[in-house]
Parts: C-alpha cells; sequence; structure tokens
C-alpha cells in the first residue's frame, strides 16, 4: 500500500480510466501476468491528471523505441532499479528480464556483474552505464562513454541513456512514495536490490 493512495477506479475520470485500461494491458503483455496492485504507480499519478498525461504520454514513446536490443535494455533498466532499491520495479523489471532472455541466474549474479562470467564485456558495459547514471551525483566517465560508443551509434545511445534515467525517475518516485513489489514474479527468481546505495 503506497504512502498516498492512489484514485480507485470508481473515482476516475474518463482519461484516468483510458490510462488505467492502456496500462494495465501493456504492462499484462510485458509481464505475463496481472498482480491485482499492477497500476498503483499510474493510480497515484492519477491524484495530478495532468502529471498523470505527461508520465502516460512519456511511458507510450519509451515503448516505442527499438534500436537497443531488449536483452541490453533489460539488464541497464534492472540495474538501476536494484540501486534505486524499487520494489516495484525490481520485481516488474525482473519478470520482464526473464521474458527478455535473461536467466535466473543472472539475475541473482547482478550485484557481482563486474566478476562474473555470465555476462559478455559489452554487458558489463551497459551495467557500468547504469550504475554511473544512477549514482548522486551521475559519474559517467569519457572513457566509459566512449567505450559504449564503439558499441552503440548515436540513436542507440540516446535510447539507452534516456531507459536508464526514466527508470531511475520510475524508482525514486515508487520508492518515496512507498509503492511495493506486486507480485509479478511470484515464487521465481527476483534480482536483489544493490548491497550499497547509488551514492557510495
Amino acid at each position: 500500500m503506497s504512502r498516498i493512495a492512489g484514485v480507485t477506479d470508481g473515482e476516475a475520470g474518463l482519461y484516468a480510466r483510458i490510462a488505467f485500461y492502456f496500462a494495465r494491458r501493456q504492462i499484462a503483455r510485458l509481464a505475463g501476468s496481472k498482480p491485482d496492485n499492477m497500476i498503483e504507480p499510474i493510480k497515484v499519478y492519477a491524484r495530478i491528471p495532468g502529471v498523470l498525461r505527461g508520465v502516460a504520454k512519456l511511458e507510450q514513446e519509451s515503448a516505442k523505441l527499438r534500436s537497443v536490443d531488449k536483452r541490453f535494455k533489460a539488464l541497464a533498466e534492472l540495474k538501476a532499479a536494484t540501486l534505486t532499491h524499487c520494489e516495484y520495479c525490481i520485481d516488474l523489471g525482473s519478470q520482464i528480464a526473464r521474458r527478455w532472455g535473461v536467466s535466473d541466474e543472472e539475475l541473482l549474479a547482478l550485484p557481482s556483474y563486474r566478476s562474473s562470467a555470465l555476462f559478455t564485456p559489452l554487458e558489463k558495459l551497459v551495467l557500468d552505464y547504469a550504475v554511473g547514471m544512477s549514482r548522486t551525483p551521475v559519474e559517467v566517465s569519457d572513457d566509459l562513454f566512449n567505450k559504449l560508443r564503439e558499441n552503440f551509434d548515436e540513436l542507440q545511445m540516446i535510447e539507452l541513456t534516456h531507459l536508464i534515467a526514466l527508470e531511475n525517475l520510475r524508482g525514486r518516485f515508487n520508492f518515496a512514495m512507498g509503492i511495493g513489489a506486486a507480485g509479478f514474479v511470484g515464487p521465481m527468481v527476483c534480482a536483489v536490490p544493490a548491497m550499497v546505495s547509488p551514492e557510495d
């Protein structure tokens, strides 16, 4: 239960009801499951209809991005989620990552990805980028950025950067609002929050 109750289906105006419908459909498609609290963040945003419209449009356009391989996106977003300690994001992100080809062993190896043989050198660079972007202040060196640029074109770099930043927005909002895991992964393996905060 979030610290501030979201708008219920019965309280929702026309736009919010439409947003709830499409959010449920999109999240169920991504996760392959429909837990009861699956759109709790959207329901909280619905307390400010103008912001809900903006967030919904941002999520809608972000979902259309296709220049970066799904596996890279899943790893980057999930790593960012583990750094913000957002239970909702880790829960949903673990389920999506699994559906996009990340194994249970890889989910559990995320905290020690640098020393793990499960990730390729490029995947480790992507994870380094997610870590650097999730720090406060952000720590993305020219060296790291240039190494990524050797593998990704400009559009891919912008997409990857946007998705990591968006995951930080989601995670920080949800964590502050007390929005917990919705139950996307059920009894399956889930990534774990990072042992240190992104500021360390």
